[in-house]
């Protein structure tokens, strides 16, 4: 679901982000009132809210030093909003990737919460100003949220770096894989699992498996037991009758 940025709603709280890392500066980039980013141990005077852009780890800390008063969130995904007592807290976990190069937050989703109706709407305002479309996560499912978020994202990347490792013994490099891995996920957003299925394990063909594992045993043998973990991942899902 593709979300235009609303800069015509921005929230009249005066916002600072702290975190000169990647999402720091990606979110004050992003959002045209936020101020910063803030080194750790900025405490908040003068703002309605301040938002945690620092390591899960630090968070506790970070939020410590914060006078009472503003509005205090974090982009934590795995965490809930327990580590902020005891402010008045929110939490705003952009699911998207943020690189040295910056982000385009705009059409992803984001996970948000907050420990009062107006801590959540900020929360939800902000997510709207950066173009997402917000989901509220609760405390309890945060970790299960957070590791579908690192299978769909992180493990994706580890896949496909084997897969390019595996290729080079061929003499090949991974620019002929980007066309095949860009219609495998297009084919899984629109149809599920299931339905975007294909290859040998697909269609029933175990001799072509028990060589390409041979492949993989003599080429890269680092990568056989990730190997047969997915083919035998690929088994159930193709035995699975819908999605």
């Amino acid at each position: 679901m593709n979300v235009a940025p609303d800069h015509t709603r921005l929230t009249s709280e005066r916002l600072a982000v702290v975190g000169d890392g990647r999402m720091g500066r990606a979110l004050v980039s992003a959002l045209p009132a936020a101020h910063g980013p803030f080194g750790r141990g900025f405490d908040g005077t003068g703002f309605d809210a301040v938002l945690l852009a620092v390591p899960d780890g630090q968070i506790a800390v970070a939020a410590s030093a914060i006078t009472n008063g503003p509005l205090v969130g974090h982009c934590a995904g795995a965490l809930g909003l327990d580590v902020l007592a005891p402010h008045e807290a929110f939490g705003l976990h952009p699911l998207m990737t943020v690189t040295h190069e910056g982000a385009t937050f705009a059409g992803s989703g984001a996970a948000v919460a907050g420990t009062t109706t107006r801590a959540l709407q900020l929360a939800r305002r902000l997510a709207s100003q950066l173009g997402m479309h917000a989901v509220q996560i609760a405390d309890a499912d945060r970790t299960a949220y957070h590791a579908a978020a690192s299978i769909a994202s992180n493990f994706l990347v580890v896949l496909e770096d084997a897969a390019e490792a595996l290729l080079r013994t061929a003499g090949a490099d991974r620019t002929i894989l980007v066309p095949l891995v860009r219609a495998s996920f297009e084919n899984w957003a629109a149809l599920g699992g299931r339905q975007a299925l294909t290859g040998p394990i697909a269609r029933g063909d175990e001799a072509v498996v028990s060589a390409q594992r041979a492949a993989v045993a003599a080429r890269t043998p680092e990568l056989l037991a990730l190997f047969d973990a997915m083919c035998e991942r690929t088994r159930a899902l193709a035995a699975r009758t819908v999605d």
